[in-house]
């Protein structure tokens, strides 16, 4: 799951030059909702790039904030996939996922959390780790 996001933010940096779908966004170009769900979540944390990535029918804005955590949201600027290289803040991970990894893996931490395209939602532990949960929070399976 972070080899995905991380290599997506790489690849747009890399191509922002030659590709027209892909625009820097400079801190006043971001919207309003992203950068509140950045306030929101990652207080003390500044936004070092964001980048507007229009493809043929998604349109995705890429974050990325100091202590390199990654962040994408969807067209309409909600939050779709979050990586972290620490502990991700318990506000930004449903309270039934963050109970059961609680519960049944005491001592680790979520360190990324996606919406997938069935609409799931997927955790990587610190343990490396990777839990599936549906929509509701309900717990499907380990990934790994």
């Amino acid at each position: 799951m972070k080899k995905h996001l991380l290599a997506g933010i790489v690849a747009v940096s890399f191509s922002l030059a030659g590709c027209e779908k892909e625009t820097l966004l400079t801190e006043a170009q971001i919207p309003s909702e992203i950068k509140s769900f950045i306030a929101t979540h990652f207080p003390s944390r500044t936004v070092l790039q964001s980048v507007k990535d229009k493809d043929k029918f998604e349109l995705t804005y890429n974050i990325v904030l100091s202590e390199g955590t990654l962040l994408e949201f969807n067209r309409k600027k909600e939050i779709i996939a979050i990586e972290g290289n620490t502990p991700l803040p318990e506000s930004v991970i449903p309270n039934t996922i963050f109970s059961y990894v609680n519960s049944n893996y005491a001592g680790n931490h979520v360190v990324e959390w996606e919406l997938t395209d069935k609409k799931n939602q997927q955790v990587e532990l610190n343990n490396g780790l990777e839990l599936l949960f549906n929509q509701s929070g309900v717990f499907l399976r380990i990934e790994n």
